[in-house]
């Protein structure tokens, strides 16, 4: 199952993608479909038909990982 991640790459805008499975401590690259940005634009760095791309986690800020559609039913809980 893959998870929505929001990853936060040094000096660039935050992509948004679908990983396989969530990078270990030891992972040196990891692999994301269907990059694109917040707004679910083309990213302008990538060529047009792009669909997956390599990082090196050391390039890597943080990645959040966003819930899926079961996990939004099961917490329900409001910040205020």
């Amino acid at each position: 199952m893959a998870n929505t991640v929001i990853i936060h790459i040094q000096n660039e805008d935050p992509v948004v993608g679908e990983i396989e499975q969530l990078p270990s401590g030891s992972d040196l690259l990891i692999t994301v479909s269907n990059p694109r940005r917040l707004d679910g634009k083309d990213l302008f760095f990538l060529a047009e038909n792009v669909t997956t791309v390599i990082w090196p986690t050391s390039r890597i800020n943080f990645i959040e990982i966003m819930p899926t559609k079961e996990e939004e039913e099961i917490i329900g809980f409001v910040r205020e």
